[in-house]
């Protein structure tokens, strides 16, 4: 039992020596992006939907 969880762990931190981490500056811009775009879609979804709303009461009195 013992002999597969230490092998098992052995695997894991080799796994972990084949990743490639971000720096930090690339977790900033990444996360700015992120932030950016989620806004520009919440307004543009938020503009369609108020679009389609008129449009639902004009057309349904």
């Amino acid at each position: 039992m013992f002999d597969k969880i230490k092998k098992f762990v052995r695997e894991v931190r080799f796994e972990l020596t084949k990743v490639t981490w971000t720096t930090r500056q690339e977790l900033i811009y990444s996360t700015i992006v992120v932030i950016v775009v989620s806004i520009i879609l919440s307004i543009f979804i938020g503009i369609v939907d108020l679009g389609l709303s008129n449009l639902a009461s004009m057309l349904l009195g």
